[in-house]
């Protein structure tokens, strides 16, 4: 989520507490993905010691758990769903409920996942997340299910992995990424107030750059609209993700001026890409 191994001594100090990392995490970024929630549901104490961590505005946006979107398909999901929600309810409403789903949740689908969303608190932004290439290639699929949440005011998550596959990989984390990651068209279409982005670029930090020139022109309409977006910014080892995020929020303000800067972090050894 919030730590990596090539991060301590770059961009939080070295043998950092646990109890710290999140907040040194937070001096650079003013959002996380929460991926380990995916895996399980965290301690109610554990998520207060988030909350304490952080600013006011500062963003969660938290997987929903495998045993609910992956093993049973929202079927049966009631108590595992009540214990997630009471475990991330002390960061109130900074959280967003993402929910991720695999290749195989296709359009024939929809219904369940409707009926899911509906079960959901109305006080909980939500975001959805795709991967069966129907919902891009089909314009009856892509409607549907924006319709449906549309009706949920639910965002459709995009996880542009575009640039990532336009040449073949190079390294070896480029290689494990081309044989994990989905490999689907680039959409630009925001449904709510807030949207949500992932990005995934390219080892090469100039590669990663220019794939986001994109991005940083629609996410610059979006503010001038008066929507908030949250983005975030992938590589495939995320050794440099901090810096980069920081650079495309700099690529946004050079559109929009009005945009506030990111928090400035604490300093520690030279940590800065560019």
């Amino acid at each position: 989520m919030w730590t990596h191994k090539a991060w301590p001594g770059r961009f939080v100090p070295q043998a950092l507490p646990a109890g710290e990392r999140l907040r040194a995490y937070a001096g650079w970024c003013n959002a996380v993905e929460g991926n380990t929630t995916f895996y399980a549901t965290p301690a109610r104490n554990t998520v207060a010691t988030w909350a304490e961590q952080t600013d006011p505005g500062f963003r969660f946006v938290l997987k929903l758990p495998k045993v609910v979107t992956h093993e049973r398909r929202f079927a049966g999901v009631e108590a595992e769903m009540r214990a997630f929600l009471d475990a991330i309810e002390p960061l109130g409403d900074r959280v967003v409920l993402w929910t991720q789903l695999p290749g195989s949740f296709g359009p024939a689908d929809v219904d369940a996942l409707v009926r899911f969303l509906r079960r959901l608190p109305a006080d909980r932004r939500r975001a959805v997340e795709v991967r069966h290439p129907g919902f891009f290639t089909d314009a009856a699929s892509t409607s549907l299910l924006e319709g449906a949440l549309a009706a949920a005011d639910a965002e459709w998550v995009p996880f542009d992995t575009t640039v990532f596959f336009g040449t073949p990989p190079t390294s070896e984390a480029e290689q494990e990424a081309w044989t994990k990651k989905p490999r689907l068209p680039r959409r630009t279409r925001a449904l709510t107030d807030q949207p949500v982005v992932r990005y995934l670029g390219r080892d090469s930090v100039e590669e990663t750059v220019e794939g986001w020139r994109s991005w940083a022109e629609v996410v610059a309409g979006w503010l001038r609209e008066g929507r908030s977006p949250t983005v975030f910014l992938h590589t495939p080892d995320n050794n440099d993700a901090p810096a980069l995020a920081r650079h495309f929020h700099d690529d946004v303000r050079a559109l929009v001026p009005t945009l506030e800067p990111l928090p400035e972090p604490e300093p520690i050894e030279p940590a800065t890409l560019f």
